[in-house]
């Protein structure tokens, strides 16, 4: 598609849709002299910049709500979307609209055309990812945002968000195994990874959880002048967990203990909320943020595809690797279910979904799983991750919209649905309900 012919948000979404046939990764050089040829629009933003494995979308979100809650103009770039483009960028006031879009997505475009003329490199052009980012951050730009809270993609040192230049805090969630054939084999490594996005003079808040990331993200800091802060399971307990909340205490640096309520069955959002909170304490203006706007902004957050009750008993949580998988099963074993447990599973290709499934069919949780093929090319086939489930009921099914269907068709009220192991699949489900209602599968 020609851009010329894109004036829609649905023409610009196909067009960015496209770009992997057509393109590859760019350095990090590359993206700041493209940030720079649009004006250097980061500079004018204090930008929150969050890398980690597992929770860093959560992380972005208790940040956005709780500076929102203080009065505070914020702009929130994430990724992956589940359902459309657009959920990759949202303001204090909600997901950017369809125009704001259309204009970002323009305003890259032109500026593309003349970085190719005059830099001999007509053949040019950012990846998926790079356009993304590079849109979201005119977009805040032209909204007069205070603060950007940037999350990385899949990495940190070489991801294009490491363009950026105005960082005022540096936050990393837990790290663990994941997309190892790019970011390292070892813990060490990939936190090595992650910790690339520090910058000289800013301080940083981590997930201090495994010791051999730990080390790594406080030797780097330390090499920079950082402050380094890290968030230890002893600095959070809870207090109380009932069905769709999570009381806890946390130790404030300026409150003391302090007792925080999340709207959320995930019983892993409560690290990710603590290690917000500490972000929010170390920002040059911390001291600022009043005890209410904390506690009101942890309490209003929503994060989609994280224990998302979607139908009374049937819940999505996007996660995809073992740690994500494992902290889902906590949350699964505090469910206080009277019925039996059902699982709708499936992955993609890259993920060590053997070692996902194993995890998920050893506890004895679920009665039955149903694996389901997802519409991406990495998808893994729906019979091959069948054969891994091993001392529990599984069958097959030929898509995620028929998986679903058998297994409400033989819910029993008391019953949970659980849909795990990929955030394709929770997209997808997702979408199937915003096109259907239940009674229809």
């Amino acid at each position: 598609m020609k851009r010329k012919t894109i004036t829609t948000f649905q023409q610009a979404a196909a067009y960015i849709d496209e770009i992997p046939r057509f393109t590859s990764k760019h350095t990090v050089e590359e993206t700041k002299a493209f940030l720079h040829r649009m004006g250097d629009p980061d500079l004018e933003m204090r930008i929150l910049h969050v890398a980690g494995t597992n929770g860093k979308g959560s992380v972005c979100a208790y940040l956005c709500s709780m500076l929102a809650e203080g009065g505070c103009s914020v702009g929130m770039f994430t990724s992956p979307h589940l359902v459309e483009m657009r959920e990759r960028f949202r303001t204090d006031k909600g997901l950017v609209t369809e125009e704001q879009f259309v204009w970002g997505f323009d305003y890259v475009m032109e500026r593309l055309g003349e970085m190719r003329r005059l830099s001999g490199k007509p053949d040019y052009h950012p990846t998926f990812f790079e356009l993304l980012f590079l849109m979201g951050v005119v977009i805040f730009r032209k909204e007069g945002v205070e603060y950007l809270i940037l999350e990385t993609g899949m990495g940190g040192r070489l991801d294009a968000t490491n363009a950026v230049k105005n960082s005022v805090l540096t936050a990393i969630t837990s790290i663990g195994y994941d997309h190892m054939e790019y970011l390292g084999n070892t813990i060490g490594e990939i936190a090595g990874e992650k910790a690339g996005i520090l910058k000289q003079g800013v301080p940083v808040v981590f997930c201090d959880k495994r010791k051999e990331a730990s080390l790594v993200i406080e030797e780097r800091a330390k090499k920079l002048g950082n402050k380094a802060v890290g968030i230890k399971e002893g600095d959070f307990f809870y207090n109380k967990l009932t069905k769709k909340s999570i009381d806890f205490f946390m130790h404030s640096r300026y409150y003391g203990y302090i007792r925080l309520k999340l709207e959320t069955d995930a019983l892993y959002q409560a690290e990710n909320a603590a290690l917000a909170v500490r972000c929010i304490e170390e920002l040059p203006d911390g001291r600022k943020m009043k005890r209410e706007w904390i506690e009101e902004g942890l309490r209003r957050t929503f994060w989609e595809g994280r224990m998302e009750e979607i139908l009374p008993g049937v819940y999505v949580d996007g996660a995809h690797n073992e740690d994500g998988i494992r902290a889902f099963i906590r949350s699964v074993e505090a469910d206080g279910c009277k019925g039996r447990r059902y699982l709708l599973f499936s992955a993609v290709e890259d993920k060590n979904y053997g070692e996902m499934i194993k995890i998920l069919s050893s506890g004895g949780l679920f009665e039955e799983a149903v694996t389901a093929g997802i519409h991406d090319i990495r998808g893994a086939g729906a019979k091959t991750l069948g054969q891994h489930f091993h001392g529990m009921k599984c069958s097959a099914a030929e898509n995620t919209e028929q998986a679903l269907g058998r297994l409400l068709a033989g819910k029993q009220e008391e019953d949970f649905i659980y849909i795990v192991g990929s955030l394709y699949l929770a997209g997808e489900v997702k979408a199937l309900f915003r096109r259907k209602s239940d009674d229809q599968f």
